[in-house]
């Protein structure tokens, strides 16, 4: 199918990321380290690496500088094989002096970069969630379907709808119609999965736990349906442009029953990332058929001296000696010093090693070392990227009163403390 048809990719991570704040404070939502040594933008990349799909755009709009980077080092295709994955960030035109307004005009603001691939069909998707899917497989429901557009729906309980886009289908899988978050008292019984339609496509009968469809914001368009779609100033794809199509095109569901995370929260993010370093994770990062891949840092493997570690992952170039770590991350590059205790941390590590000169400079002037430091206990945290935690520190260990908000060092979202990128947490600290 892949070799028949052109399609090209586009990773939608334009937005604010206001949600995963300050973890976007200078980096875009794509750009966030996540599972220790990797980026949110390699979940959707990598699926498409493994569907078969080598043409890739990213948009984005904020911050963008590291995924720049992260991109331009990472993703290297060879000469031959025309792959490539291009960011596209906002910019200012003759014809255009906005930015994006929102998922739909980002895409239309960039039809014309669009136009030299000459797709036959657009895969969009989104740049923080986590989930493994083959595309190809959905490529297939697409055309087999006749429709213009597929939309990836997850089946889920009434419970978990209030959030989520729903999805009315019927007997054959084409979506009759969509419900944007009902509240949860709202009767949305009309909107339950056929029995017909489940068995079809995941062969599984309906149950309390799987009766309705909710969107996953990954969309199939056909090439001319889209543009004809974004022909107008309507600005979002949930909210307006695919209400729309669906009133008068036809709209397939491809039924996906696997694990699907949106990971767009402070809370989720936690969840998610603590989630990988339990005995039996969610979702299996350890598949040699369809790998997740990131930037090779060519690092030494982690030193790990006289600790007791479990139910963590460590990555690759840290040093953690006499430490006691569990239902943690541990990022690259991590220094962990003596007597140090991490309970329900991601620690993202650094992005550098510091040189013997510097340390002893820091000293001097009474600054941490980038890492932890010795005696320091931490609790339910996400520590951000070159982060300097002094010695004998409690941080979330103390039942002392804590504001929920942003300070200059750290911030509390869902009693979760975020130590900011860059911070500098004095010896003795308590918070």
């Amino acid at each position: 199918m892949k070799d028949e048809k052109k399609v090209v990719a586009i990773v939608l991570g334009g937005g604010r990321g206001t949600r995963l704040y300050p973890l976007t404070m200078d980096r875009s939502k794509p750009a966030v380290p996540f599972a220790g040594k990797y980026r949110l933008v390699d979940i959707p990349i990598s699926n498409c690496i493994n569907s078969g799909l080598r043409k890739i755009y990213v948009l984005t709009q904020f911050n963008s500088a590291s995924l720049h980077n992260h991109i331009s080092s990472t993703y290297q295709f060879d000469q031959f094989s025309g792959g490539f994955v291009e960011i596209l960030a906002a910019e200012q035109t003759t014809s255009s002096e906005s930015w994006y307004q929102g998922t739909a005009d980002a895409v239309r603001k960039n039809l014309k970069h669009f136009h030299d691939q000459n797709a036959d069909y657009y895969v969009i998707l989104s740049g923080d969630q986590l989930y493994r899917m083959d595309f190809d497989d959905m490529l297939k429901r697409h055309i087999d379907s006749g429709a213009v557009l597929t939309i990836a729906a997850k089946p889920i309980s009434r419970s978990q709808a209030t959030g989520l886009g729903i999805i009315g289908a019927d007997d054959k899988g084409m979506i009759k119609k969509f419900y944007e978050k009902p509240a949860p008292d709202m009767d949305i019984s009309e909107y339950k999965v056929p029995e017909k339609c489940m068995q079809e496509q995941l062969n599984k009968k309906v149950t309390p736990e799987n009766e309705y469809l909710a969107s996953m914001g990954i969309y199939i368009f056909t090439a001319k349906a889209m543009e004809e779609a974004l022909n107008n100033d309507k600005t979002d794809f949930g909210k307006e442009i695919i209400p729309n199509i669906i009133k008068t095109r036809p709209v397939a569901a491809y039924l996906f029953d696997d694990f699907w995370e949106d990971i767009g929260t402070i809370k989720n993010f936690y969840e998610t990332n603590l989630n990988l370093a339990s005995e039996k994770p969610a979702f299996n990062f350890y598949d040699e058929e369809a790998p997740i891949y990131t930037h090779r840092r060519h690092l030494p493997a982690t030193k790990a001296n006289f600790c007791n570690i479990s139910c963590s992952l460590t990555s690759e170039g840290s040093i953690i000696t006499n430490a006691y770590i569990v239902n943690s991350i541990i990022g690259v590059r991590t220094f962990i010093e003596s007597g140090a205790s991490l309970d329900g941390v991601y620690c993202m590590g650094a992005t550098r090693y510091e040189t013997e000169e510097e340390k002893a400079e820091n000293a001097r002037k009474g600054i941490p070392n980038l890492g932890i430091g010795r005696a320091t206990i931490i609790k339910k945290a996400i520590i951000d990227q070159n982060a300097r935690i002094g010695s004998n520190c409690r941080i979330g260990i103390d039942n002392i009163p804590r504001a929920e908000g942003d300070f200059e060092m750290y911030s509390i979202h869902d009693g979760i403390i975020v130590i900011n990128k860059n911070a500098v947490i004095p010896d003795g600290t308590v918070m």
